[in-house]
């Protein structure tokens, strides 16, 4: 049985995502999952990398509002390229398009996060710079076939095939890219640790 680690209040993911529930499950928290149903939509002329802790501030302050006796993590994570943000494709064919132009380039991976308590509201934005291959034509549509991108910004996840096999550089956290760099998710919810005595911790 996987070790779990006992916080003083209730913690409460905001977000659907497998990706982020497998990490910080992974972790060691115990959390429950309550999906933050918010309007995505944010300044035409806010900086693109300020884009994800915008989002995830207002997923977190919906449930935080409602929730007030418990910890809310949200998060959200944006694939710029040439300055422009690529979101999660409609269908496959956007998906296709995306991952041709990700091909042969560098593009950043910016993931902000949002830690409300009962104490405090802390935000953060972590960012990667990700370089990918020149990607074969049956490559990207073995994938896109597969529908394995259309859930995730920028129509790929670093975790799956085209990830894998296309990235060949990757300047910052891997989990970032994956959409919770959960290394900084742990140093604000450290201080919400219970000692030992009152934790779960099983050997």
């Amino acid at each position: 049985m996987q070790s779990t680690l006992s916080l003083q209040y209730p913690l409460i993911l905001a977000s659907n995502s497998p990706r982020r529930r497998e990490i910080l499950s992974q972790a060691g928290f115990a959390f429950s999952v309550v999906a933050s149903d918010v309007d995505e939509s944010f300044p035409t002329d806010m900086p693109l990398n300020e884009v994800p802790v915008f989002l995830s501030e207002k997923k977190a302050r919906v449930l935080a509002d409602i929730n007030p006796h418990a910890i809310i993590l949200a998060a959200d994570t944006v694939v710029i390229l040439d300055n422009v943000i690529l979101n999660k494709p409609t269908d496959k064919s956007e998906a296709r398009e995306m991952l041709q132009l990700l091909s042969a380039k560098t593009h950043e991976v910016v993931t902000g996060i949002t830690l409300i308590t009962p104490n405090e509201s802390v935000s953060i934005a972590d960012s990667a710079m990700v370089s990918f291959r020149s990607l074969a034509d049956w490559e990207v549509d073995w994938y896109v076939k597969g529908g394995f991108g259309l859930d995730k910004a920028g129509a790929y996840g670093v975790q799956d095939f085209i990830g894998m096999a296309g990235i060949e550089k990757l300047e910052g956290s891997f989990y970032t890219v994956m959409g919770l760099p959960i290394f900084h998710v742990f140093d604000l919810l450290k201080p919400y640790i219970l000692d030992g005595k009152q934790s779960q911790i099983q050997f």
